[in-house]
């Protein structure tokens, strides 16, 4: 076999210097090379490819965001909470000095 090199052995790795890549007899016409010949698809893949780059830090900020907002929602129901065992605790404080101040008086 005459074979130059390989798709995973090329002969060289500059793109200028290798051949270019010919269509596949047994593919339709246009089915794929369609995207090659339409202006501008060479940056719009690129785009996507960004965008699809970008997908996992937009996630881990996404769900950063919601785990900060589930903490601080945990933390508002522990200051209620407290707030609340505090407000039980004054009240029970309150009719215990007005039981003993009843009791005062009424000696």
């Amino acid at each position: 076999m005459n074979t130059v090199g390989t798709i995973d052995h090329p002969f060289t790795h500059d793109p200028q210097k290798q051949a270019p890549m010919k269509p596949s007899t047994d593919e339709p016409a246009g089915s794929a090379t369609q995207d090659f010949l339409i202006n501008g698809a060479k940056d719009s893949r690129q785009n996507r490819t960004r965008e699809m780059q970008l997908i996992p830090e937009a996630m881990a900020r996404v769900h950063m965001r919601e785990r900060l907002q589930e903490a601080e929602r945990d933390r508002l129901a522990v200051r209620l909470a407290s707030a609340r065992r505090m407000q039980r605790r004054a009240e029970r404080a309150s009719l215990r000095a007005r039981r003993a101040l009843a009791m005062a008086v009424m000696q």
